[in-house]
């Protein structure tokens, strides 16, 4: 039997089918998680797209990234990039950079302060992770990451 989401999503009827069911399963199941890390990055004026962006750079180091490959690797893919390192760089979290060798390409790099940013959220987002998915064994973590990772790439 699946069980899907039907008391969240007060459904009285059953489900046309076991994909439907699990599919609404999961997108409840993500909304819920992300607003209750959209709670952790309000307290620092940022969005989830957001923090991914810091994360991205940080990973990056010296070297920093280039707008497009921002996009690729941010989890939302809807995300407008340009704006949205506009609001950072305000921020003071990012600087960016354009190319001499070629003037179409601006590179971004966090900044001291986005790096302390991301510094005071790294154990409230752990903490936060382990409250969410704590109550998980090891080998369920893992079924259910080699799961989801199977419907991404059907």
């Amino acid at each position: 039997m699946i069980h899907g989401p039907e008391k969240e999503l007060m459904q009285t009827k059953p489900f046309s089918s076991a994909e439907e069911a699990v599919l609404l399963s999961v997108m409840v199941t993500a909304e819920q998680l992300k607003a209750k890390a959209a709670e952790l990055f309000k307290a620092k004026d940022l969005t989830h797209p957001q923090y991914n962006v810091l994360r991205i750079l940080r990973g990056a180091g010296k070297d920093g990234r280039s707008c497009k490959e921002i996009g690729e690797r941010m989890i939302n893919r809807d995300s407008d990039i340009t704006r949205m390192l506009d609001r950072l760089e305000k921020q003071g979290l990012i600087t960016r950079e354009r190319q001499t060798d070629d003037r179409r390409v601006v590179m971004a790099y966090i900044s001291k302060k986005g790096l302390e940013v991301l510094a005071e959220l790294d154990e409230p987002v752990n903490e936060s992770n382990r409250e969410l998915l704590g109550h998980m064994s090891q080998k369920e973590l893992e079924t259910l990451g080699r799961l989801l990772k199977k419907a991404r790439n059907a």
